[in-house]
């Protein structure tokens, strides 16, 4: 159909066609039509497996029954509620199943859609706090160069990635960022590198810059996945703690990627023993089923807002979709599936297969790093001149071609199977990856 010509009312097929034509599949054989378990099944019928957790987000793998029962069933049941004055159960028990595996001193969670609105919701807790406080003057935001908080304009803001900023300018004033972590003398580092504490005070300098006073919150992921698995040093976290603390500024701790098992622990807060004062989450709150995120936050900055009358709205802000009845379905069944499996602490089992398995490919063509840490891991490799970022997706597209999914962002290959992964398809996802590099150019 020509693009100026319209179809009948009730013809849908011009919009379809494009997207369900035998053709269209025959000639895209990396689109994927189905998911079961670890694998994922493409266009042309293969059986591709799945080295990514879809986008960080399938921790308990694909096609789980008792999530689609689960979402099935309430969507029969209750298919819609209002997120404001009203509730249902289900929010609240998901509520508190989340928080009895948060961190001690978190105690309560406002649901969101995604992890941006999770962010977003995020900073704007964070500043209305401060105001809550008679703190107004904190307003500004403090992120990391390198880090990826989402797509809303608070989380381009707080973020550290330079395309986001061509493409839509700076969004938020009032921002400000700490260097990124990785370094070039931690190259193949196993687990957390040894080097680079010393860069959580950069902090102090900031605050000397523009005052304690003005700064409400600090944003980082405790691991920065998107950006290409970049890893906190060994006790950098511990600092940026000591110094928020300090200076009364928020922490926040952005665990879309890290939380539900990814590191061995419920979230990455317990792996690297930190208590931030909110976590971001989604991706695996539903195993990505469902789109739903969160903010979880302590109990004094959930108490600071419940002091006006009963009628009154706490916290101007929200959505219409906030703990949807299926979303929550969909989270609740997710927790019970990895209580069941004991998922939440699976990555520790297997990390240590996973590291050795991930740094067998150190000395092959091109790789100039590799990092690991939990589930997770990156291969680094060497950029083409005039061409950053090709290398790495050619492998991509031959990894698909030879039955793996990874993920690129640059010249970083990024690795996070689900936590249901075997050892031997830990070795089947490694060893292909190797072949695949000794034939790369």
């Amino acid at each position: 159909m020509a693009l100026d010509q319209k179809p009948a009312p009730n013809d849908l097929s011009a919009y379809w066609m494009p997207f369900t034509a035998n053709r269209f599949f025959k000639a895209n054989p990396r689109m994927v039509v189905a998911a079961q378990d670890m694998h994922y099944t493409s266009a042309d019928g293969r059986q591709v497996l799945d080295g990514t957790s879809g986008m960080w987000c399938s921790n308990a793998g694909h096609g789980r029954p008792r999530i689609t029962a689960a979402i099935s069933d309430m969507a029969g049941r209750l298919d819609y509620a209002p997120a404001f004055q009203i509730g249902h159960p289900s929010a609240f028990e998901l509520a508190n199943r989340v928080i009895a595996l948060a961190p001690d001193n978190m105690a309560h969670v406002f649901f969101t859609n995604s992890g941006s609105e999770a962010v977003d919701t995020a900073l704007k807790i964070a500043l209305a706090y401060h105001r809550m406080k008679g703190e107004g003057t904190r307003s500004r935001l403090i992120g990391r160069e390198r880090g990826y908080h989402g797509v809303g304009f608070g989380g381009i803001s707080v973020g550290g990635i330079v395309n986001n900023r061509r493409f839509f300018g700076n969004a938020l004033a009032g921002t400000d960022h700490l260097a990124h972590t990785h370094l070039p003398e931690n190259a193949f580092s196993k687990g957390q590198p040894e080097h680079g504490a010393h860069l959580a005070d950069e902090l102090e300098r900031l605050v000397t810059l523009h005052g304690a006073e003005n700064i409400a919150a600090l944003i980082v992921e405790p691991m920065a996945g998107s950006t290409g698995v970049l890893l906190p040093p060994k006790g950098y976290l511990q600092k940026l703690r000591e110094i928020t603390r300090k200076h009364g500024i928020l922490l926040i701790f952005d665990e879309v990627i890290t939380g539900f098992g990814r590191l061995g622990t419920a979230f990455a807060a317990q792996y690297f023993g930190v208590e931030p004062d909110m976590i971001t989450c989604a991706k695996g709150l539903t195993n990505g089923v469902i789109p739903m995120g969160g903010v979880i936050v302590s109990a004094e900055i959930h108490d600071a807002f419940m002091k006006g009358p009963e009628h009154a709205i706490e916290l101007f802000h929200g959505y219409t979709y906030s703990g949807n009845p299926v979303a929550c379905a969909a989270g609740l069944a997710t927790l019970d599936t990895y209580a069941e499996e004991g998922l939440l602490t699976r990555a520790a089992d297997l990390a240590d297969v996973w590291q050795n398995a991930l740094h067998g490919l150190q000395g092959l063509p091109h790789v100039i790093d590799i990092r690991n840490l939990g589930l997770v891991g990156a291969v680094e490799l060497a950029p083409i001149e005039g061409a950053p970022g090709k290398r790495a997706f050619d492998v991509f597209l031959r990894a698909f071609d030879a039955g793996i999914l990874v993920r690129v962002t640059g010249d970083i290959i990024a690795l996070s199977p689900p936590l249901i992964v075997s050892k031997e398809q830990i070795e089947e996802l490694t060893g292909k990856l190797a072949e695949i590099l000794k034939a790369t150019d």
